[in-house]
């Protein structure tokens, strides 16, 4: 197996660089500075020339906020590029595991979603996540899967996690949204996980999957979470979206239901509180 992993620089492409010592595939981990997934041609002679039959595309534009304005590159990148990452593995039979998100909900559920659910982007990021997807099951290549998942973290990159421990060192007392509920991912574990069911990805129409940890939790008390588990003394204060406007709306509720990716694979998911405190052991942050 030859796999291509895009976006390699990012968390969940970082987290697999580490893991793949562990496995026995052969990996090539890319990154826009030596690989432009938005270059059709680029992309088919890279894959023609290594013989990949597997990519895990990790690569996405992710500036929520910015993406209002730069709608254009969002585009290009979590639409277009999923698009030739799409016919190509069609043409060369690659298996390609495309990474979405829970923004392709507009979070008014009152249960967790599942696969089928209707779709409803509310910023430009979910609504060009969403054309990727589109664009992949249009073209339909075997053996190919979309995973969505949310709230990423990791030991790797920018995200909440880091960003907590970062201003608690800077300020006494925080306000933290707390009437947006969804799911933390470490991002470590949904990388074990996709190298652990590549190999069982069989199918010939494009199936999609939900993987978040488990448990379910707002900003607020993923926040708490955190310190306490880092054993850091700062005030915390619950307040309500409207207090802390941002040009991109966020899901209220972004839950996802993780049972056919569990049944279809036979795979356990662990329990964010748990995942958070091995990243938080990562970083430095923990002895235990």
């Amino acid at each position: 197996m030859n796999i291509l992993i895009t976006g390699s620089n990012g968390q969940l492409g970082s987290e697999l660089k580490e893991l793949s010592s562990n496995y026995s595939y052969d990996f090539f981990f890319t990154s826009k500075d030596d690989l432009d997934i938005c270059d059709f041609d680029d992309i088919k002679s890279f894959c023609k020339n290594n013989k990949i039959t597997h990519i895990i595309n990790c690569a996405g534009y992710t500036a929520v906020d910015k993406a209002q304005e730069e709608t254009e590159v969002a585009n290009e990148i979590n639409n277009i590029a999923v698009k030739n990452l799409s016919l190509i593995s069609k043409e060369f039979k690659i298996s390609l595991v495309h990474i979405s998100t829970d923004y392709v909900f507009d979070g008014t559920n009152y249960k967790p979603y599942n696969e089928n659910d209707k779709t409803n982007p509310t910023s430009i990021y979910g609504q060009t996540k969403l054309d990727g997807e589109n664009s992949m099951q249009d073209i339909n290549p075997n053996n190919s899967i979309i995973i969505r998942t949310s709230w990423v973290y990791s030991s790797f990159g920018s995200n909440f996690v880091k960003t907590m421990l970062n201003l608690s060192k800077k300020l006494d007392k925080l306000g933290i949204i707390y009437d947006q509920v969804g799911t933390p991912t470490y991002a470590k574990d949904l990388a074990n996980t996709i190298l652990d069911i590549i190999p069982n990805i069989k199918n010939d129409k494009v199936q999609i999957y939900n993987y978040s940890n488990e448990g379910v939790v707002s900003w607020y008390d993923f926040a708490k979470e955190i310190f306490e588990i880092s054993k850091i003394d700062i005030e915390v204060n619950p307040i309500v979206t409207k207090d802390y406007p941002t040009p991109a709306k966020r899901p209220h509720y972004s839950l996802l239901n993780k049972s056919k990716i569990k049944k279809e694979f036979n795979i356990t998911i662990p329990y964010y509180k748990d995942s958070l405190k091995r990243c938080l052991k990562q970083l430095g942050e923990i002895n235990e």
